[in-house]
């Protein structure tokens, strides 16, 4: 059996195995997670509203299940904390928002809910920015979540406080969510796997725009068989989603019979770039060609995505104007800015962006086909690698970059365009 010490270092897989063979007990696992969380979170700030008791419970039941014969589930005694942005029964959830503070929902999202059933042992929460808004994880309930690289920087968002969670062996799995970077933007901070899925391969139930195919719910891990193993408990089908789908997932992740396609693009069409995103990315080229792929330099055409995205994202943020309106003047001024851009929407503004998403998914198919028609590319590609962050880190202490390589920034999310 493992040292308590080692438990934490180990992958989910590893600890699931290991939990389901009875060569160490969810209890044993927790353990080792909860001494270190007591280590590196007070400085750090990634997980929230924490009720170790909740999880003990928890590890209880999965370790009396395993003992009795019965199934202790596919993530097994593996720990966990939920964004909170997901309703969870047993722990407080705020949303990021001094509105909901010591809001406790009456059921478990559904993502809290698949995790658990799985075997999952919740210790917590994890840090988000109000109601998710921007890559930045702070907020007037929590305060900041920081990089575990560098103190002084952000962690990324708005699933900062899981990618911490994750880099730094809180946790072995994470859920977060995404509309417009929020689980590439921290992954890529933290280095660690955060994959936005297509629309309705992780179904999202409640309420909202159901129709809506920008917000997403998705997985975090520390690798890709790890983050896959979770992606198996999440991405089912669900009856309340209208564009629910799921995912069949290969047992074991294996390689390519054959070099990938690769198409390369530094900065997506002429997006500013700082010099030290390059220098890294430069460095990731050059390995490519030692492992034989075959990269092209090709950047698919984006044009009109900015417009697009903008107006559904003002859009969606307008949805809720209605809920929100008893509290509106207690919102940060972004949230409050996004809901009055959607009020003020016209409907030919509305039908544009949505006309507009569909052109950019016939170019997106045509760009990856394998025999593109009326294309100017001879051969699709597998896959489109580029920038996912256009600067590096920047001080917690500031909102947002106001310039990239040069280039000023006139709001809080346009310098994560490349998302």
């Amino acid at each position: 059996m493992a040292k308590s010490t080692e438990l934490w270092q180990m992958s989910a897989v590893a600890q699931a195995r290991a939990v389901q063979a009875k060569q160490a007990s969810a209890r044993e696992v927790l353990a080792s997670h909860l001494e270190r969380i007591d280590q590196v979170n007070p400085t750090l700030n990634a997980i929230v509203a924490m009720d170790a008791s909740v999880a003990e419970a928890k590890a209880a039941a999965v370790d009396e299940a395993n003992a009795g014969g019965g199934s202790a589930g596919p993530l097994a005694g593996v720990v966990t904390a939920h964004k909170d942005l997901v309703d969870t029964a047993n722990f407080v959830t705020t949303y990021g928002s001094p509105v909901f503070a010591g809001h406790r929902p009456k059921a478990d999202g559904l993502i809290a809910s698949r995790m658990s059933e799985a075997g999952a042992v919740a210790v917590g929460k994890t840090n988000t920015p109000e109601f998710g808004a921007g890559s930045h994880t702070f907020n007037p309930v929590y305060g900041a979540t920081v990089n575990p690289y560098d103190h002084s920087k952000t962690a990324g968002g708005s699933s900062g406080g899981a990618a911490v969670a994750l880099r730094t062996g809180m946790v072995g799995l994470a859920d977060g969510s995404d509309l417009g970077g929020s689980l590439r933007n921290p992954a890529a901070w933290n280095n660690v796997v955060g994959f936005r899925a297509s629309p309705g391969v992780v179904p999202r139930i409640g309420s909202g725009n159901a129709w809506n195919p920008l917000p997403l719910d998705g997985a975090m891990a520390r690798s890709v068989d790890d983050l896959a193993l979770l992606l198996s408990v999440l991405a089912q089908p669900h009856p309340a989603d209208p564009l629910s789908t799921g995912l069949v997932l290969p047992p074991t992740i294996d390689p390519p019979q054959r070099a990938p396609r690769v198409a390369w693009s530094r900065d997506l069409g002429g997006l500013p770039i700082s010099p030290e995103i390059h220098d890294v990315l430069d460095q990731l080229r050059a390995d490519l060609d030692v492992l034989g792929w075959e990269v092209t330099e090709a950047t698919p055409d984006l044009s009109g995505a900015d417009e697009a995205f903008l107006t559904l994202r003002a859009f969606l943020y307008a949805e809720r104007a209605e809920a929100m309106a008893p509290f509106m003047s207690q919102l940060k001024a972004t949230v409050q800015g996004e809901i009055e851009r959607g009020q003020a929407l016209t409907t030919p503004e509305v039908l544009a962006a949505y006309t507009h998403l569909d052109v950019l998914r016939k170019r997106a198919i045509n760009f990856f086909a394998d025999e593109p028609s009326g294309s100017e590319f001879s051969k699709g590609y597998d896959l489109l690698l580029a920038p996912v962050t256009q600067v590096s880190p920047f001080p917690f202490d500031i909102e947002y970059p106001t310039e990239v390589a040069g280039v000023a920034m006139s709001s809080y999310v346009e310098w994560m365009r490349s998302c």
